[in-house]
């Protein structure tokens, strides 16, 4: 886990924030993961209603989101996404290998590098903002989604569902 020596002396309170932000999404990505494991990996793929129709497809979503957030900090490209036909097994591991990266960049960026601005253009909006603000929007994002699939999984009679709130992780789930 990504989440070491993330202050220092001259890190400011938001660029530690939002280190501390990114490695809480690879935490809270991480034990979502490996409460999922131990359910029938048939039952991910039942379909309920949501904004999404699957466990599958909920966690489908935050990783390529992930994904696409991971290269507009970098300043890279982004990809287009083709029909993923991979396994619920791929899904777990392209998600944790993303949000895994997603940290261990933003903990690599300087106080500078956070607050810069990058402008996107997309189809869907256009933004000039700080960096902080887009690493903010897809730890947010990640969050509200794997609260739909522990609503998903409720209606699919799962009952013993992880607590991945911030505060736990602040608490317990830090490696020091």
């Amino acid at each position: 886990m990504a989440t070491n020596n993330i202050a220092t002396a001259s890190t400011t309170p938001v660029a530690y924030l939002m280190k501390n932000y990114a490695n809480y999404n690879l935490w809270a990505n991480s034990a979502l993961i490996s409460w999922l494991k131990t359910k029938p990996a048939a039952s991910l793929e039942q379909e309920v209603p949501s904004s999404f129709p699957s466990i599958r497809l909920t966690l489908q979503h935050i990783w390529q989101t992930e994904h696409y957030w991971l290269s507009i900090i970098r300043k890279e490209p982004q990809e287009s996404f083709d029909a993923f036909t991979g396994t619920v097994q791929d899904v777990f591991n392209a998600l944790l290998k993303t949000s895994g990266e997603l940290a261990a960049y933003i903990n690599t960026m300087t106080d500078t590098m956070i607050q810069d601005r990058t402008l996107i253009v997309s189809p869907w909006f256009q933004s000039d903002f700080p960096n902080f603000e887009y690493i903010m929007h897809a730890a947010n994002h990640s969050t509200y989604h794997r609260g739909q699939v522990i609503t998903i999984g409720r209606n699919l009679g799962f009952t013993d569902a992880p607590m991945t709130d911030y505060n736990l992780y602040n608490v317990d789930g830090k490696d020091f």
